[in-house]
C-alpha cells in the first residue's frame, strides 16, 4: 500500500485548562483576565516508501511565548499548553486529516513561537520498528516559529496547525527504491507552523490523461522561490488536500509521479484565506520505446 506523508486530520485528545499560568504578564494594551481560546492541530506530509507501517511520535509537553518586537529583549515568559503526554501515529493525519492536541484558555495577544517536546519516535518498517534517537527534543524542545505570528482575541477561537513534514523528519538511510536493504533511519523533525485564520487550502484531483482514472501515490507539491512549502500524497480515488497554507500565489504546483508518468505543473495558483483553491492535474504516461520495453 502506497504511504502518504503530509498527513494531517482532527481527532480531539485532551482540552486543558491550566489555572494560575497566566500571571500578570499580559499582553500590551490588553487587561488582566481576558482571555481567548487556542487551538492546537498536528498533521502531516507524506513519506513515499510502501513498507512504513507507522511512524509515531510522543509528545511530552508543549509552551507558547508571546510575540517578541523588534528590538525587544528574548527571554519572555511561555505558557504551557500541555504537559501531558500524547503519542501520534502520524500516518493518521494526512490530507486535511489534523489531531486536536491542545485547546485551552490563553490571555489576549500575540504569539510567535511554540516549543515543541519531543520524548520518542519510531517508525516501523516492513513490520519491524525501529526506535530513534530524537536530537534535543526531551531537553530544550524544538522551536517552532509562527509566520504571521497568531493573534488570540477575547472570546473567540484561533487555530494554530503544526505539519509535521515525515518525509524530511524520518530521513532513510540507504535507498527504498534499490533491491538493497534500507539500513535504518534517522530523525531530524522538521515542523511547519501554519496560523488558520491567515491560511487557506487547495484540493484537486490527479488523474491519466488518456483513460481518465485516478492516480494513487502522486506526490503534489506547494513551491515558492524558497522552495517546497508543503507537500500531499494522492489517494486512491486521485484526490489529495493541502491545507494550512498561507494565502498567496504560489509559484507553482507540481504533480510528480516516481515512475510512469510525467510530472506537470501548474504555475500561479492563488490561495485564498478562509477559502478552498482547486487545482486539478491530467498525467500523460511516460512514452516507451521498443527499446525500454524489451529490458
Amino acid at each position: 500500500m502506497m504511504l502518504r506523508g503530509k498527513w494531517i486530520l482532527f481527532i480531539a485528545i485532551t482540552a486543558l485548562l491550566f489555572a494560575g499560568v497566566f500571571s500578570c504578564n499580559m499582553p500590551t494594551g490588553q487587561s488582566s483576565g481576558t482571555t481567548g481560546t487556542l487551538s492546537v492541530l498536528l498533521t502531516d506530509a507524506p513519506l513515499p516508501i510502501d513498507a512504513v507501517d507507522a511512524t509515531e511520535v510522543t509528545i511530552d509537553s508543549m509552551v507558547i511565548r508571546e510575540k517578541v518586537e523588534t528590538g525587544e529583549e528574548a527571554g519572555k515568559p511561555f505558557i504551557t499548553l500541555t504537559s501531558e503526554e500524547q503519542s501520534f501515529n502520524l500516518l493518521d493525519f494526512r490530507n486535511g486529516v489534523a489531531a486536536n492536541v491542545v485547546e485551552m484558555e490563553v490571555p489576549t495577544g500575540e504569539y510567535d513561537l511554540v516549543r515543541l517536546y519531543v520524548g520518542e519516535a519510531s517508525i516501523t518498517y516492513d513490520g519491524t520498528e525501529h526506535n530513534l534517537f530524537v536530537p534535543s527534543g526531551a531537553q530544550t524542545g524544538i522551536k517552532i516559529f509562527i509566520e504571521p505570528a497568531i493573534q488570540v482575541e477575547g472570546g473567540l477561537t484561533s487555530e494554530l496547525l503544526l505539519d509535521f513534514d515525515v518525509n524530511r523528519s524520518f530521513i532513510v538511510r540507504g535507498n527504498p527504491l534499490t533491491p538493497s536493504p534500507i539500513k535504518g533511519f534517522n530523525f531530524k523533525p522538521v515542523i511547519r507552523s501554519s496560523n488558520l485564520s491567515t491560511a487557506g487550502r487547495v484540493t484537486g484531483m490527479v488523474t491519466d490523461a488518456e483513460t481518465g482514472d485516478a492516480l494513487e501515490g502522486i506526490e503534489v507539491k506547494a513551491e515558492q522561490d524558497t522552495g517546497i512549502v508543503a507537500s500531499a500524497l494522492t489517494e486512491a480515488d486521485g484526490s489529495y488536500t493541502i491545507i494550512g497554507l498561507q494565502a498567496a500565489t504560489y509559484n507553482t504546483f507540481s504533480a510528480v509521479a516516481a515512475a510512469d508518468y510525467d510530472s506537470t505543473a501548474v504555475e500561479g495558483v492563488n490561495v485564498v484565506a478562509g477559502n478552498s483553491t482547486t487545482v486539478d492535474f491530467e498525467m500523460n504516461p511516460v512514452e516507451t520505446t521498443a527499446a525500454d520495453a524489451s529490458n
